[in-house]
């Protein structure tokens, strides 16, 4: 396995954190951000002044201060996250009272709502950087693209990383299915095709199944469902909030909602049989891939072809290589019995693996 992984350390705050404080003594605004905070999941404290010490002043991760407050929070201790809003978008005065408090933005309704739930919604979570997502994608059909990304998310899961495993490939009969779960309770697919705007990410991570400690996003089997871009876009923008590490089994045909899949993907793995033709059909999937995705590497697999081995495969292609990844005999008989690709741990597979992750670990300051 060769070359770096770099990636910001996420994080190590769990769970939620505390709601922000709202500071007004404007009845019709006061009902507009308690509406705000229920759409982003936040339950908040109220204060018509400045709290006493030990209030919330300090240790709200966000204080939205009414326009009607600025003057009586005038003399508070300064401090990050303040939010002075408005209603009024002819006023001008309203940016020097910002300024008077202390506040990082000024806000005016009902322009800035959205941007104010989404503001919300991060401090709710605990927000800090994104997971280290990785997508897997196949060079030719039946490179096993889906049995990698698998035992990646499977060896992530079992090193104590928080881990999402995302199918983003409607045709490739769900993952769930690979890992043993497919009668295993949670949501689908289907479920989020009509959704938009901002997911949360808790509510995300809750509602999924839970398989072999990680949680999976895959397909149902009822009838085809397309999935809106941006409904793409809202489920692995709120997958990356929860921090940890994210997997996503990439289909080879890149459309929208795959391209949507692919911007927000850290690091590619393009996994090529080592023979001429399916390095010839890897070619063609890459430049599809990296009109997208800025860091995509080989990940080659034996048996090799004459005149071929993982450096030449990745010559050819013109792209980094990544490693070999190992056969494992066994593994399909171990499937039949329910038994994740990775699973056990021990194998060349879920070693092949676990070196990802501790390289993943050593560039990016933990995964």
């Amino acid at each position: 396995m060769t070359g770096a992984i770099t990636h910001d350390r996420p994080s190590a705050a769990e769970g939620r954190q505390g709601g922000p404080l709202i500071v007004t003594e404007d009845a019709h605004l006061l009902d507009d951000l308690l509406r705000l905070c229920a759409a982003a999941g936040a339950r908040p404290e109220v204060h018509h002044g400045v709290p006493e010490r030990g209030g919330g002043w300090d240790t709200a991760p966000l204080v939205l201060v009414g326009d009607d407050a600025a003057r009586r929070v005038r003399g508070a201790a300064r401090r990050r996250g303040v939010v002075l809003v408005g209603r009024d978008q002819d006023d001008a005065g309203v940016w020097r009272r910002a300024v008077e408090i202390g506040a990082d933005h000024v806000l005016l309704l009902p322009d800035g709502e959205q941007w104010l739930v989404d503001r919300i919604a991060d401090v709710a979570e605990g927000v800090g950087p994104p997971a280290l997502t990785v997508g897997v994608i196949g060079g030719r059909g039946g490179a096993g693209s889906s049995t990698l990304a698998c035992a990646l998310a499977v060896t992530s899961a079992r090193q104590g990383r928080r881990t999402l495993l995302v199918d983003a490939d409607p045709l490739g009969g769900g993952l769930d299915v690979l890992l043993g779960g497919e009668a295993a309770e949670g949501l689908r697919w289907p479920a989020f095709a009509a959704s938009h705007g901002r997911v949360g990410g808790g509510a995300l991570e809750e509602s999924l199944p839970s398989l072999h400690a990680l949680r999976v996003l895959s397909w149902d089997r009822g009838d085809s469902v397309t999935i809106a871009p941006e409904a793409v876009r809202a489920v692995l923008a709120a997958a990356r909030r929860r921090g940890g590490a994210v997997v996503v089994d990439l289909p080879r045909r890149i459309d929208e909602g795959a391209a949507e899949a692919l911007a927000q993907v850290d690091l590619g793995l393009l996994v090529v049989p080592a023979e001429l033709r399916a390095v010839a059909a890897a070619g063609r999937v890459a430049s599809a891939v990296g009109m997208v995705l800025r860091d995509l590497r080989v990940a080659v697999r034996g048996p090799y072809a004459p005149g071929l081995d993982d450096r030449e495969v990745a010559r050819l292609l013109g792209l980094p290589l990544m490693g070999e990844v190992p056969g494992e005999p066994g593994l399909p008989a171990a499937q039949e019995r329910g038994a994740p690709p990775g699973g056990d741990g021990r194998g060349p597979l879920a070693r092949f693996c676990s070196a990802f992750w501790e390289r993943a670990a050593v560039a990016g300051g933990g995964v």
